[in-house]
C-alpha cells in the first residue's frame, strides 16, 4: 500500500505539467468598442481573445492596466506573456472620430451669423477642445442650445458629437466682425495704390480704429505718404492724393478766356494732387499765381491774365 503511494507520488512530481502559450503584446494598444479583451492586447484569436480584461476610457481618452493583474489573468487562461520589456503598466487608447475645435468654433460662428445676422469671431475658453465620438456611431456634432449676449459678449453653448451623445458644454465669448480693405502687399512712399493692391481682411469690430479708411475709393489711386505694411487697416493720415506735380518742377500754366488760350512755362512752389490749388512762378514775369492742377504738367489759371501773367 505504501509502495503504491508512492509510485504515485512519483508519478505526479514526474509528469510535465500542462503548457501555456506564449503570447506577445500589440504593439499599438488601441481599442474601439466599450471593452478591453485579452484580443486587444495580444495576438489572439477564438474565444480567449473575447475575453473582458476590463472597461474600455472614454473615446478619445486614456486608461492605465496593472501589469501584474494583466499577468495573472493571462495565465488564468493558459496564456504565457513574459514582459520581456520589464513594463510596469500598460496604456489602452481608446479610438474615437475627433471633432476639433476648428470645427467647433465654425459651426459656431455659423449659428451666430444665422442669428444675428452678422458675422462674429468666437474664441473659445478652452482653445485645444475637443468632442470625441465612439467609433461606429452615425451622425456628426450638432449644437442643441446655444446662448449668447451681445453687449458682454459671453457665449455658451452645448453639443453633441454625435446621434444619441451626452450633451458637452462648451463656453467662450463672441466679437461681431467687419471685412475691412488692407494691402495685400508692402507700399513704399509715393507709390500708387491700385486695385490689385487690395484685399478684405476680416477684423473684430472693436479693434477697428475711428480713423480707419474703409471704403476702397478712398484707397485706390492714392498715395502712400509713407511706408506701409501688409495687412493692417489704413488710416486717412496714411493716404494721400496722388501728386501730379513737385515742388520745383517745370509745368505748363494755361489760360483760356473767349475763345483765346495763353500759356507760360512756370515752376511749382509746392506739391500738389490732381484737383488742388498750388502756386507757381511765371518765369516769363517772375510773378507768383495760384493755379489748379488738372494734370501731370499741367495747371489752368482762373484770374484774368493781365492780373495773373
Amino acid at each position: 500500500m505504501i509502495r503504491a503511494s508512492l509510485i504515485a507520488i512519483a508519478c505526479l512530481t514526474t509528469a510535465p505539467a500542462l503548457a501555456s502559450e506564449p503570447v506577445f503584446l500589440r504593439e499599438s494598444l488601441v481599442v474601439e468598442g466599450a471593452q478591453i479583451t485579452l484580443g486587444d492586447l495580444f495576438d489572439l484569436s477564438g474565444e480567449t481573445a473575447d475575453i473582458v480584461v476590463a472597461r474600455a476610457p472614454a473615446p478619445g481618452a486614456r486608461t492605465a492596466l496593472d501589469v501584474v493583474y494583466v499577468r495573472n489573468l493571462a495565465a488564468e487562461h493558459e496564456l504565457d506573456w513574459a514582459n520581456a520589456s520589464g513594463l510596469q503598466r500598460l496604456t489602452i487608447t481608446r479610438a474615437s472620430r475627433v471633432v476639433d475645435a476648428n470645427q467647433i468654433t465654425d459651426m459656431l460662428e455659423g449659428e451666430l451669423y444665422a442669428q444675428q445676422g452678422s458675422p462674429h469671431q468666437v474664441q473659445l475658453a478652452n482653445a485645444m477642445m475637443t468632442l470625441n465620438a465612439p467609433v461606429g456611431t452615425t451622425g456628426g456634432p450638432q449644437i442643441q442650445s446655444i446662448n449668447f449676449d451681445p453687449r458682454s459678449g459671453m457665449l455658451s453653448a452645448e453639443f453633441t458629437a454625435y446621434d444619441g451623445g451626452a450633451p458637452i458644454r462648451v463656453t467662450g465669448r463672441a466679437y461681431e466682425t467687419i471685412e475691412i480693405p488692407v494691402l495685400n502687399h508692402p507700399v513704399a512712399t509715393g507709390d500708387v495704390i491700385t486695385d490689385s493692391d487690395i484685399r478684405w481682411m476680416e477684423q473684430r469690430s472693436d479693434r477697428v480704429r475711428p480713423d480707419a479708411v474703409l471704403d476702397p475709393a478712398e484707397i485706390i489711386g492714392h498715395q502712400a505718404r509713407r511706408s506701409l505694411r501688409a495687412g493692417e487697416p489704413l488710416r486717412g493720415y496714411d493716404l494721400q492724393q496722388e501728386i501730379l506735380v513737385q515742388r520745383g518742377e517745370l509745368v505748363t500754366l494755361v489760360f483760356e478766356a473767349r475763345g483765346i488760350q495763353l500759356s507760360v512755362r512756370a515752376r511749382a512752389m509746392e506739391d500738389a494732387a490732381d484737383g488742388e490749388l498750388a502756386r507757381f512762378v511765371n518765369l516769363q514775369s517772375n510773378r507768383t499765381v495760384e493755379a489748379l492742377v488738372d494734370g501731370p504738367g499741367r495747371a489752368r489759371v482762373f484770374a484774368s491774365p493781365a492780373a495773373s501773367f
